[in-house]
């Protein structure tokens, strides 16, 4: 059987080679830790390689999505508020780093604190209400013991502060008065009139489920839970119904908006798919909503804008002519060849309309005609 190798005994040895093969033991060590720092140096790098390439990747797709938007075929579809959605996670990022970097280094932020400055601060509306709360040091006695001390001065500071939407319960009492000796009838209020008669909502909580729902796009059920968060118990079904009573009685707010805006000499008319319920189908169709708009402030107009939504079940520039029905004027769209029939002689509702055509869209063809030498032509567009 084979015998182990002995272990060293530095203290046998001479002098000159133990302190040799001390030396030379301290130097494998140091190669050693050095070893182990460049791993993980080099770890560390790949990590922040591979982050850096993953935001790289990120900041091309953004860039792509900004030249689609600017230069795209959708690109007079494109709400600059959807093209923000795709920058906010990157801004909410940056903020992040920012906090953890001054959480880190407490004195730069002690020094911006003093110095008053922060990113993205504005100045508050005057009109807003102001709470004032005074915070008063622990003792103003004087630490010399000469008595209390004088105010010589006051630092202020302003932060943006909210009350969230708060529910309420009007109760609305009507006395019934009658004749002491009994000799007439009884005296009461009537009742205020309702938008839903006998119904439990205010008018102002209608508008509110209304307006989150079209204006913030905030489901029914999404507000039946924030409802039910509150502890107010209302079916998702009761806050539908509420909707469409008050659509019924804004119907005629809406054709009477239209009929101002078919006043002007100058309109706005574009279309837009939106997915309909298709009952017994199991899946959606496809709708158009159409808008129509005026805007004149950018030109100095004094007519107030305004924009009327309708929905129609198709793009046939038929439903633009039923929509425009008493207009006469200037009409401005987009490329789609729909809207000729509003420009022709045998046009119904009023007289043909001069159609202001998108400068986009004739950019857009222009662009595409361009010989693969250039254009001058092409070149200043």
């Amino acid at each position: 059987m084979s015998q182990g190798l002995p272990s060293l005994d530095l203290d046998a040895l001479p002098p000159e080679t133990r302190a040799a093969v001390a030396a030379h033991l301290d130097a494998l060590s140091l190669q050693a830790r050095q070893l182990d720092a460049e791993r993980a140096a080099r770890v560390h790098l790949e990590a922040e390689v591979q982050e850096l390439k993953a935001r790289t990747e990120r900041l091309e797709h953004l860039l792509r999505e900004l030249k689609r938007a600017r230069f795209g075929k959708s690109s007079e579809k494109l709400d600059p508020d959807q093209l923000a959605l795709s920058f906010e996670d990157i801004e909410i990022a940056i903020g992040e780093v920012r906090e953890a970097d001054d959480r880190a280094r407490p004195e730069k932020r002690q020094a911006k604190e003093q110095s008053g400055t922060r990113e993205g601060r504005r100045a508050l509306p005057r009109d807003l209400p102001r709470i004032e709360r005074v915070i008063e040091p622990d003792s103003l006695a004087c630490p010399c013991g000469c008595g209390e001390m004088v105010r010589i001065g006051e630092d202020v500071s302003e932060r943006l502060d909210i009350v969230p939407a708060e529910l309420r319960v009007l109760v609305t009492i009507r006395p019934r008065y009658a004749c002491p000796k009994g000799r007439s009838g009884v005296a009461q209020a009537k009742d205020p009139a309702r938008l839903i008669e006998g119904g439990l909502p205010t008018e102002a909580l209608i508008a509110h489920i209304m307006a989150a729902k079209y204006c913030e796009h905030l489901p029914l059920y999404r507000q039946w839970q924030q409802f039910k968060r509150r502890g107010v118990a209302l079916d998702r079904s009761v806050l539908a119904d509420w909707v469409g009573r008050a659509s019924f009685h804004l119907t005629p707010v809406v054709a009477r908006m239209a009929e101002l805006l078919k006043q002007s000499g100058k309109l706005f008319l574009d279309e837009t798919t939106a997915p309909v319920l298709d009952p017994g189908r199991g899946r959606t169709k496809t709708g158009y909503l159409w808008a129509l708009a005026r805007d004149d402030r950018p030109w100095g107009g004094t007519d107030p804008p305004g924009v009327v939504f309708h929905y129609a079940p198709g793009r046939g520039g038929i439903h633009g002519e039923k929509i425009l029905e008493g207009f006469e004027g200037i009409l401005q769209v987009d490329g789609y060849s729909g809207y000729r029939r509003l420009a022709r002689p045998e046009r119904r509702g009023g007289q043909p309309l001069v159609l202001a055509h998108c400068w986009s869209h004739a950019r857009r063809e222009v662009i595409k005609a361009t010989p693969g030498k250039g254009s001058p032509v092409a070149d200043e567009l």
